[in-house]
């Protein structure tokens, strides 16, 4: 038997860093994705106010922005495997003590601060920086758009087995079987680790700046990068109030508990369309472009839902029309980043970038539940996530897209 080539086991290596990041991330983001579920039942078991659950959640939202680029930036130096383990260790263990929650300060170390930690160590942003590292130029932005499209796989694979487990179980019992998940991760932490050794830094056009130090420093003076971390922040905003509160305020309506994980499903659905179909049109268009046009079209769909009489042919429309357009902001996002800056700190760069997304998800979450409260409607935050839109939209049209030019020192 003839020995592997360098360049059919780099392939190889190249294609088990995707499968195994691509199922981390379809199992954090399903994970995550699916907490919406569980605001109902638990709030009226445990007599909480619907702003304490969100609280929580909130708080989660933004330690994960806030720890990934530290968690990036130890993936960096120590290698992601390490990292992405820790992550699932914490998701198994924050989930564990989910179930037994029986106060706000426990669900709060939980679901706030545990699984906040954990998703910044195995979703989407370290994920999509060891993913971009390897795949070659021509073939990043696809890459990157699969990885991000496992997110909606999760979505619709996930919360339907959540659904499932809350009707049957309640929702301790299934917080308990879902931290089974978080196993599941480290297995993928052992792949990525493995593989990402063997499979070689993929070349790119654009020179990375000498040091981590520089590369902050550098984009930081980098106008489109500062537009992209703002307009950043409203897609955050949108998808983690939809995320957590859409399944309430349709209850709210009349609607059956079933027709929010519905929706939730199908946004998993649609979601990996969108993010695959992004990821191809970011290689032939300009990216920019399609996040400004990505923005505009979320609040045309918002206005039309809340001007619209709610039934199981609206919600399941919207739910359809949103997922195409819901992590479909990702991939171009972090494929601008590595077009602007490279690929050798793009995993930090980007944490940066998601930081904002965070700070977005907190406000989302929490303005949700508060002003619920306050109001007795989600009504206010609707029309805060259509000006939002617009004004994301205005935000990356002008962004200089253009690659950063170094100019290298005489050798």
């Amino acid at each position: 038997m003839s020995a592997q080539s360098p360049d059919t086991q780099s392939s190889r290596m190249i294609i088990i860093v995707l499968f195994a990041g691509a199922l981390s991330v379809l199992l954090a983001m399903g994970l995550r994705n699916s907490l919406g579920l569980f605001l109902k039942p638990m709030t009226m078991d445990l007599g909480w106010g619907r702003e304490t659950f969100s609280l929580a959640l909130a708080v989660q939202n933004l330690l994960w922005g806030a720890f990934q680029p530290f968690a990036s930036a130890a993936a960096d130096k120590w290698g992601p495997g390490r990292i992405i383990a820790l992550g699932g260790i914490l998701y198994a263990g924050g989930l564990v003590i989910m179930a037994n929650s029986l106060t706000p300060g426990a669900f709060y170390i939980s679901a706030g601060l545990m699984l906040g930690m954990a998703q910044s160590a195995s979703a989407l942003g370290i994920i999509l920086g060891v993913v971009g590292r390897v795949m070659p130029p021509e073939k990043r932005s696809w890459g990157l758009g699969i990885v991000t499209a496992a997110g909606g796989v999760g979505q619709f694979s996930v919360v339907p087995l959540g659904q499932v487990l809350i009707g049957a179980y309640g929702w301790s019992l299934a917080f308990l079987y879902l931290a089974a998940f978080g196993f599941v991760i480290v297995c993928c932490a052992i792949m990525i680790g493995q593989s990402a050794k063997i499979a070689p830094v993929a070349s790119t056009s654009v020179e990375s700046a000498g040091n981590l130090k520089d590369a902050i420093r550098e984009a930081a003076g980098h106008r489109g990068y500062l537009l992209l971390t703002t307009g950043f922040f409203v897609c955050g905003f949108h998808v983690a109030f939809i995320a957590v509160h859409l399944p309430a305020y349709l209850s709210d309506l009349g609607m059956p508990e079933e027709t929010g994980a519905l929706a939730l499903t199908l946004i998993g659905v649609f979601n990996v369309i969108g993010s695959y179909s992004a990821g191809v049109l970011g290689g032939k268009w300009r990216k920019k472009n399609l996040l400004s046009w990505l923005y505009i079209s979320r609040a045309l769909v918002f206005i039309w839902f809340i001007l619209t009489p709610v039934s199981t042919t609206t919600v399941i429309v919207f739910a359809s029309l949103l997922g195409l357009l819901w992590l479909s902001t990702v991939p171009l996002t972090s494929g601008l980043v590595a077009q602007i800056f490279g690929t050798r700190y793009m995993g930090t760069l980007f944490a940066f970038v998601f930081f904002s997304h965070q700070i977005g998800s907190f406000l989302g979450v929490w303005l949700g539940g508060y002003l619920f409260d306050l109001y007795g409607t989600y009504m206010p935050i609707w029309w805060a996530g259509v000006a939002l839109g617009f004004a994301a939209a205005l935000l990356h049209w002008p962004i200089n897209d253009k690659t950063v030019v170094r100019i290298q020192p005489a050798q």
